[in-house]
């Protein structure tokens, strides 16, 4: 089992910037893929970004390309995801979730970061 804790969340302005921080402890020498979720108050939670472990590939949600950036520290075990240009659209609760392979679900999550937006 992998476990996984968020951090880098807060309050931030319209159009500023966060970078969001996930670091993975545990079974690290099995981590497949790493990602980025997030949910809203009363919506469902939606994929925001993903990154292959070993290849550093990345995928991102058609709605947040340009504005946000996934990558990862292999050494330290980190995951990021920055993210500019922010919208009040935007908040949520972000959760870094790891999957062990190429298909099936993500099994690991974090307890989540909150990133609030003001406009």
């Amino acid at each position: 089992q992998v476990q996984l804790v968020e951090s880098g969340g807060g309050l931030v302005q319209a159009g500023g910037s966060l970078r969001l921080s996930c670091l993975a402890s545990g079974r690290t020498f099995g981590l497949y893929a790493m990602g980025w979720f997030r949910q809203a108050p009363g919506k469902e939670r939606e994929f925001v970004a993903t990154i292959a472990w070993s290849s550093g590939t990345t995928a991102y949600a058609d709605s947040l390309k340009g504005r946000v950036t996934i990558s990862r520290d292999n050494a330290k075990n980190i995951v990021y995801l920055q993210m500019n240009s922010l919208k009040p659209e935007d908040m949520a609760v972000y959760y870094c979730a790891h999957r062990p392979s190429g298909v099936g679900r993500w099994t690991d999550w974090g307890q989540g970061t909150q990133v609030t937006v003001s406009s």
